[in-house]
């Protein structure tokens, strides 16, 4: 009709710009293997915005970790590196070469020298501790009580600390210790008392401060 404007199906000039399409998922490919994939294949993966593994030469791959597990992580490596020496350095999500697999603990404690050198990946013999955040779920419950945790001891890794959010802001640490091949608990804390490590370097915290509101 007279005086009503042109309808088109076409957006207006500028209009993608201002509001992009959703981001795709990078695809990749890989030569297919009998004997599965080595540590190399999987540092030659591209960037895909996912949590991926090596674990008995197949790729697992996980989304990246919800807001109340990276909160925690972020928490832990700071008091670890509030306290760490000069020798050590504390890092979030980094990978490791652990045997025949290819990890990413959610916080590394390893020596400085090697951390600062910039690897790709780090080698087990250079990290003094890891620790492992379990988020709810069977999946992630069953990766970080069973299966991840003899791979660090068969490597070597002296420290081993989990912390458990299955209590919904009740945090839970256990603390291992690497005995005759296998890791010991030495210690556990929940929210509200107090847990004191001597190794890899002395530290005290309260499982409380990991989650919730910060605590000043």
């Amino acid at each position: 009709m007279e005086g009503d404007e042109e309808m088109s199906a076409l957006p207006a000039d500028g209009w993608l710009v201002a509001h992009p399409p959703p981001r795709r998922a990078r695809l990749f490919s890989l030569p297919p293997t009998k004997d599965g994939y080595t540590v190399d294949d999987w540092l030659r993966l591209p960037e895909t915005g996912e949590w991926i593994e090596l674990i008995d030469g197949s790729f697992v791959v996980s989304p990246m970790p919800a807001y109340d597990h990276a909160l925690c992580a972020g928490r832990l490596r700071a008091i670890l590196l509030d306290a760490a020496p000069d020798e050590y350095e504390v890092v979030e999500t980094g990978n490791l070469r652990v045997g025949d697999d290819g990890l990413i603990p959610d916080v590394v404690v390893g020596h400085a020298d090697a951390i600062l050198a910039g690897p790709v990946a780090l080698s087990a013999s250079d990290v003094v501790c890891v620790a492992e955040v379990v988020s709810p779920g069977k999946v992630n419950r069953e990766r970080d009580y069973t299966i991840k945790p003899p791979r660090y001891a068969a490597a070597g890794i002296p420290v081993f600390l989990r912390i458990d959010l299955e209590g919904h802001g009740t945090p839970r640490v256990e603390v291992f210790h690497l005995g005759k091949g296998a890791y010991e608990l030495v210690a556990e804390a929940k929210a509200g008392t107090v847990l004191t490590l001597d190794q890899p370097f002395p530290v005290s915290l309260d499982p409380a401060v990991l989650t919730g509101r910060r605590r000043r």
